[in-house]
């Protein structure tokens, strides 16, 4: 068993190293970039903005918890609506949502059928972009 001083040790370095943690996720999610062959691939439901629901029911079932009901983030993920997420490709997003990123804590839902995660992609290309929202 620890000492009660060998504890608080542990627990400071802990606390101390949460901002460096932080600090590594934000570098490790700006570096996360899908292959360009991922990059350049078309959404085949595109053109279908009857598939916008069924993509917001997967995301509400998968996806909510972590970026929030209305993918405005959360301490848990990131804000989907920003700029930087609406300015991906649709392939980007569809290789991001299938691979997940283990660095930053996405896990990846490859194990969905490839439609429902094009839907989730129609899905955020739908939300309302952060910028014209009043913030």
């Amino acid at each position: 068993m620890t000492s009660r001083p060998g504890r608080r040790a542990t627990v400071l370095l802990f606390v101390l190293a949460l901002p460096v943690a932080s600090a590594q996720g934000r570098q490790a999610a700006r570096d996360w970039s899908a292959p360009p062959a991922a990059d350049a691939q078309a959404n085949p439901l595109g053109a279908r903005t009857d598939t916008v629901a069924g993509g917001a029911k997967v995301f509400r079932e998968r996806c909510a918890m972590c970026h929030g009901n209305d993918a405005r983030g959360t301490d848990h993920g990131p804000d989907l609506s920003r700029l930087h997420v609406q300015s991906a490709s649709d392939g980007a997003l569809f290789w991001k949502i299938s691979s997940g990123n283990a660095r930053t804590g996405m896990p990846g839902f490859s194990f969905l059928p490839v439609l429902q995660r094009w839907q989730l992609v129609q899905h955020l290309r739908a939300l309302k972009p952060a910028s014209s929202r009043i913030q």
